[in-house]
């Protein structure tokens, strides 16, 4: 029976890219692995006190989080998103945003004769949720090009991985009215959105966007990136009262909890600017220094103008260019594990500590 789940899914990305990483860390001055955006900076002390001060936490935790912590997220939303009237039936923890995005199709009910549209250029998991449950998987250019029928999800992601395109604030409003007019439910992926570099980020919660309603439509973040708690697994979503009551239910039956510690966590971690202030510096000096020396190296950068990665091409299939760089010791993502129309680009994370990044620099060089 497994197998018959897993036979739906295309092949893991990640294994394909395992011959390049030995030649990459075959160098003399070893590998400098620029293909996956993990945090590699300390997790900040304040919430590191704040989980051991959790941890003595014998008691199942609430599938909806603490009050506190309920709190923190409206509070966040609307602070540092622009929403409005923002409830505590607004919010919903996740246990990590990959895998709300994976079961999210499953949890809504939706199954064969479902369609769940995403971006021609994206994330793989929109995809495997889709064929998780038996929907099908539709890649846009443009959504509202789309035939609404039996389309049930529609995913934005903006900032955008890989691309770090920003979705301007027109063309969010211009979506959202199209899919609340074909009765779409939106979930949108802003969870690089506090890492905007050359363009402001716009969630749909902001009123300009949904009109100050949140019917139809949903966003997820996450603490990950922003505050380096990928180990952690913190992650919300906001929006629609209805969906996520009916994702609160579902999330109950199936005991995915927050663990205590992680709420108390990510109750301090939202509170804190300071510390998101000092990460983005730290990425703001890597990522420049990273699209020099690719720059300077022959490669071409499109878009990026937010997020973790720099979306770059040598104008030659992304393969060549993943090979081309792990023979200098530089392991990078192909852009096609992102979607046909990434074959000749490659994703460039600038995750990487400082010390690995300047080696990168002189290797380019």
């Amino acid at each position: 029976m497994s197998a018959a789940v897993s036979s739906r899914l295309p092949v893991f990305p990640w294994d394909r890219l395992t011959s390049y990483k030995s030649t990459a860390s075959a160098h003399p001055g070893g590998i400098v692995d620029l293909s996956v955006g993990t945090p590699v900076d300390p997790v900040p002390e304040l919430i590191r006190r704040a989980l051991v001060a959790a941890a003595d936490s014998p008691g199942y935790p609430a599938v909806w989080g603490t009050a506190e912590l309920r709190n923190a997220l409206t509070g966040w939303v609307e602070r540092r998103l622009g929403a409005v009237a923002v409830a505590h039936e607004n919010v919903l923890p996740v246990v990590g945003s990959k895998e709300l995005v994976a079961w999210l199709p499953t949890q809504l009910g939706l199954g064969a004769g479902d369609r769940v549209a995403y971006p021609r250029l994206a994330y793989p998991t929109y995809e495997v949720g889709a064929r998780l449950c038996g929907a099908e998987p539709v890649a846009y250019d443009d959504p509202t090009d789309l035939d609404p029928a039996g389309l049930k999800l529609l995913w934005l992601n903006s900032p955008s991985n890989p691309t770090g395109r920003v979705l301007p604030r027109d063309e969010l409003i211009r979506v959202v009215a199209w899919a609340r007019e074909h009765g779409v439910l939106v979930f949108s992926d802003e969870c690089y959105l506090e890492l905007g570099w050359d363009a402001e980020p716009v969630s749909v919660l902001h009123p300009d966007v949904c009109g100050g309603t949140y019917e139809g439509v949903v966003a997820v973040h996450s603490l990950s990136k922003r505050s380096n708690l990928a180990g952690y697994r913190a992650a919300f979503i906001a929006g629609d009262a209805a969906v996520l009551a009916e994702l609160l239910l579902i999330r109950k039956h199936g005991g995915m909890i927050t663990p205590a510690p992680v709420q108390a966590a990510t109750v301090v971690a939202l509170g804190d600017d300071t510390h998101v202030a000092e990460q983005r510096a730290r990425y703001a000096a890597r990522r420049t220094a990273l699209r020099a020396a690719l720059e300077a190296h022959g490669f071409r950068i499109e878009h990026s103008e937010a997020g973790l990665y720099l979306w770059a091409t040598r104008d030659e299939p992304c393969w060549d260019s993943v090979a081309h760089l792990a023979g200098l010791g530089i392991l990078v993502a192909p852009g096609d594990f992102y979607g046909p129309a990434g074959d000749r680009f490659v994703r460039v994370a600038v995750t990487a500590t400082d010390e690995r990044v300047a080696a990168a620099v002189e290797r380019l060089s």
